[in-house]
């Protein structure tokens, strides 16, 4: 039996299986699609997602091949200097291509030990309280403990499930696609900031060698969303903002996208749970889908591999949709925000011009940036220091850094006062005695996500805490 199948071979699927893989679980990831997708849906990592990659030691690997940017202009595209006093080593967006990540992620995974097959879409599902039976589309019949849908929006493995998708459908629809263009870039980068200055879902990114990524408003919304726009209704849109189409040929691909926002009405049903768009759609203003499929899963991968594992204390599973799912009500509450500030309506665009002046305020501005790059996340963890459950930043210590200890994805007791233990618990954390002129606390005990746990320098204290995370100790 294989200890998880996790259906969908996308950043959010191969980053999940390469969690599990760390604690020497046996995953396997089905994917439906022969070869990896053209398209290009996300184009950059957060600060949280870069912390993420640095904690597992990825992310030498991403910087080589993005590019840096401010932070500032994330929400609803209103300009503003990138906030001060960032709580993070990243304060910097990392242009990347969604395919570029998905890449470098499977190599990590497979590197790890992961088997991903493709070809392989589920089309059935039945679980029993020993595990769970998956059914491909060729009739092969697959038996694991725990499934994991990471299928994207039109999750196969949540409408098995019969999960509810509560939500407001696509009402504002938009063309994209990646063009050469003949327009000389001058005359492109002129006519593009004109229209922006009323018309906020119309843009071009340059790509290189000619090459545009082109977004326009679609005229109405498609009867049929699957089916990608045609280049010569991209061009149609265009024309109608701008006046002219560019010259845009040759498409790589083409593409659409709407504003359905919705959030699955619970993470887990028995052995099987949901991550990434399978668990939650919005639309991408702030670029932060792709970064919460990949925290998903980083949330996650520990929980599960504990429960696999037989260590997991009682509800840590469970704690995946306590602590996920409101994080992802907050995305999809601030993108609904983000497209209402977008409109070129005059009630909307009033609101505009009073939040553009609110961020003005740095700390305005910077709440903002924490909440749209997601390391203002603070999870419940009950009464305590402001420090509890919130992710540490990467700090310096006197032997090294932080974030270059946590590689093998356990837990980490950080004590700088020499006097604590985990005894008991040396199997799931490390104990690393050290000092940080950035760190104001005795001791800090990180979970394998790098959230706080615990804050204090009182052994007993201590004791009583750990199994809360890292279940029974051992003899």
């Amino acid at each position: 039996m294989i200890d998880v199948i996790v259906a969908g071979g996308g950043p959010t699927g191969v980053m999940l299986a390469s969690e599990l893989r760390l604690h020497g679980v046996d995953a396997l990831v089905l994917e439906k699609n022969a070869e990896p997708t053209r398209i290009v849906r996300a184009l950059g990592l957060h600060a949280r997602s870069l912390e993420v990659m640095d904690q597992r030691g990825l992310l030498e690997r991403f910087l080589a091949l993005g590019k840096q940017y401010p932070v500032g202009g994330f929400f609803a595209g209103i300009t503003k200097p990138s906030p001060d006093r960032l709580d993070t080593a990243h304060p910097y967006v990392l242009g990347i291509p969604q395919t570029t990540t998905e890449r470098l992620l499977t190599e990590h995974a497979t590197g790890l030990g992961v088997e991903i097959r493709r070809g392989c879409e589920v089309v059935g599902l039945s679980q029993d309280d020993h595990g769970v039976t998956v059914e491909l589309a060729d009739g092969t019949q697959l038996r694991s403990r725990y499934v994991v849908g990471c299928d994207g929006g039109r999750s196969t493995v949540r409408k098995l499930l019969g999960v509810g998708f509560p939500g407001e459908p696509t009402r504002v629809e938009t063309l994209l696609g990646e063009v050469e263009v003949t327009a000389p870039p001058e005359t492109l980068n002129a006519v593009i900031a004109e229209v922006r200055k009323t018309q906020k879902r119309f843009g071009a990114v340059p790509l290189g060698d000619g090459v545009y990524r082109l977004v326009a408003p679609a005229d109405g919304v498609a009867e049929d969303r699957t089916v990608p726009p045609t280049l010569d209704e991209l061009k149609q849109q265009v024309r109608k903002l701008a006046g002219t189409d560019f010259g845009a040929h040759s498409p790589r691909w083409l593409s659409r996208f709407g504003d359905a926002t919705r959030l699955a009405e619970r993470y887990r049903t028995g052995r099987v749970l949901l991550a990434g768009d399978a668990a939650h759609i919005h639309p991408p203003t702030g670029g932060q889908g792709l970064n919460l499929g990949i925290q998903d899963a980083f949330n996650l991968g520990w929980k599960l591999a504990a429960e696999v594992g037989g260590w997991a204390p009682e509800g840590l599973l469970d704690s995946y949709h306590t602590e996920r799912h409101p994080v992802a009500a907050d995305v999809l509450d601030n993108t609904r925000a983000q497209m209402l500030l977008l409109s070129t309506e005059p009630g909307p665009r009033s609101v505009r011009r009073l939040v553009s002046e609110l961020m003005d305020f740095e700390d305005v501005n910077r709440y903002l940036i924490e909440k749209i790059t997601a390391i203002g996340i603070r999870y419940d963890f009950g009464e305590g220091h402001e420090l509890l459950g919130r992710r540490m930043r990467d700090v310096g210590l006197k032997r090294g850094r932080l974030y270059a200890l946590m590689h093998g994805g356990r837990g980490l007791l950080l004590d700088q006062t020499g006097r604590l233990s985990v005894a008991g618990w040396a199997d799931r954390i490390d104990h690393v005695v050290d000092v940080s002129e950035e760190l104001d606390v005795p001791a800090v005990l990180l979970r394998p996500d790098g959230h706080v746990a615990w804050v204090g320098e009182d052994q007993q204290d201590l004791l009583s805490k750990l199994p809360n995370w890292f279940g029974a100790a051992v003899s």
